[in-house]
Protein backbone atom coordinates (compact mmCIF):
# COMPACT_ATOMS: atom_id res chain seq x y z
CA UNK A 1 0.00 0.00 0.00
CA UNK A 2 1.50 3.24 -0.52
CA UNK A 3 0.58 6.73 1.09
CA UNK A 4 -1.86 7.93 -1.74
CA UNK A 5 -3.69 4.10 -1.83
CA UNK A 6 -3.63 5.05 2.57
CA UNK A 7 -5.11 8.26 1.95
CA UNK A 8 -8.05 6.58 -0.50
CA UNK A 9 -8.89 4.24 2.33
CA UNK A 10 -9.09 6.25 4.96
CA UNK A 11 -11.10 9.20 2.69
CA UNK A 12 -13.72 6.40 2.20
CA UNK A 13 -13.20 4.66 5.83
CA UNK A 14 -14.49 7.82 7.31
CA UNK A 15 -16.42 9.40 4.91
CA UNK A 16 -14.06 12.46 4.37
CA UNK A 17 -12.67 14.59 1.41
CA UNK A 18 -9.60 13.04 0.19
CA UNK A 19 -7.93 16.02 0.88
CA UNK A 20 -8.94 16.41 4.87
CA UNK A 21 -7.47 12.96 4.85
CA UNK A 22 -4.05 13.73 3.49
CA UNK A 23 -4.39 16.08 6.41
CA UNK A 24 -5.05 13.37 8.54
CA UNK A 25 -2.45 10.62 7.64
CA UNK A 26 0.59 13.20 6.95
CA UNK A 27 -0.20 14.77 10.47
CA UNK A 28 0.39 11.18 11.94
CA UNK A 29 3.10 11.04 10.43
CA UNK A 30 4.85 14.08 10.95
CA UNK A 31 3.93 13.37 14.98
CA UNK A 32 5.48 9.82 14.87
CA UNK A 33 8.34 11.33 12.99
CA UNK A 34 8.22 14.22 15.28
CA UNK A 35 9.08 11.23 18.37
CA UNK A 36 11.06 9.47 16.72
CA UNK A 37 13.60 12.09 16.31
CA UNK A 38 13.21 12.96 19.91
CA UNK A 39 14.00 9.52 20.35
CA UNK A 40 10.76 8.41 22.19
CA UNK A 41 9.24 5.10 21.53
CA UNK A 42 5.68 4.72 19.36
CA UNK A 43 3.29 2.07 20.60
CA UNK A 44 -0.06 2.02 19.12
CA UNK A 45 -1.52 -1.32 20.90
CA UNK A 46 -2.47 -4.47 18.83
CA UNK A 47 -0.57 -3.03 15.96
CA UNK A 48 3.02 -2.95 17.04
CA UNK A 49 6.32 -0.40 18.40
CA UNK A 50 8.42 1.75 16.39
CA UNK A 51 11.70 2.32 18.04
CA UNK A 52 15.11 3.30 17.50
CA UNK A 53 17.97 1.15 17.49
CA UNK A 54 21.97 2.22 18.71
CA UNK A 55 24.43 0.53 16.29
CA UNK A 56 28.07 0.74 17.80
CA UNK A 57 30.96 0.70 15.37
CA UNK A 58 32.78 -2.23 14.21
CA UNK A 59 34.93 -4.05 11.49
CA UNK A 60 32.70 -5.91 8.93
CA UNK A 61 33.85 -7.50 5.79
CA UNK A 62 33.52 -6.29 1.92
CA UNK A 63 31.47 -9.50 0.54
CA UNK A 64 32.74 -8.76 -2.78
CA UNK A 65 37.02 -8.38 -1.88
CA UNK A 66 36.84 -9.87 1.55
CA UNK A 67 38.81 -7.33 2.81
CA UNK A 68 38.25 -5.41 6.28
CA UNK A 69 36.65 -2.29 6.57
CA UNK A 70 35.80 -0.14 9.25
CA UNK A 71 31.21 0.55 9.73
CA UNK A 72 30.69 3.67 11.76
CA UNK A 73 28.02 3.77 14.65
CA UNK A 74 24.23 4.70 13.21
CA UNK A 75 20.63 4.60 14.28
CA UNK A 76 18.08 3.03 12.46
CA UNK A 77 14.21 2.71 13.19
CA UNK A 78 13.28 -0.71 14.52
CA UNK A 79 9.37 -2.21 14.15
CA UNK A 80 8.51 -4.59 16.55
CA UNK A 81 4.91 -6.05 15.33
CA UNK A 82 2.60 -6.33 17.90
CA UNK A 83 0.48 -9.66 19.27
CA UNK A 84 -2.86 -9.11 17.50
CA UNK A 85 -1.30 -8.10 14.23
CA UNK A 86 1.17 -10.87 14.46
CA UNK A 87 -1.52 -13.35 14.89
CA UNK A 88 -4.35 -12.12 12.86
CA UNK A 89 -1.17 -12.55 10.00
CA UNK A 90 -0.61 -15.64 11.45
CA UNK A 91 -4.13 -17.18 10.58
CA UNK A 92 -3.05 -16.21 6.85
CA UNK A 93 -0.90 -19.43 6.43
CA UNK A 94 -3.29 -21.93 7.93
Amino acid sequence: MTKSELIEAVSSKIDVPKNRAEDVVNAVFDAMTDALLADQRIEVRGFGSFSIRKYRARKGRNPRTGSEVQVDKKKSVHFKVGKELRDRVDTLNQ
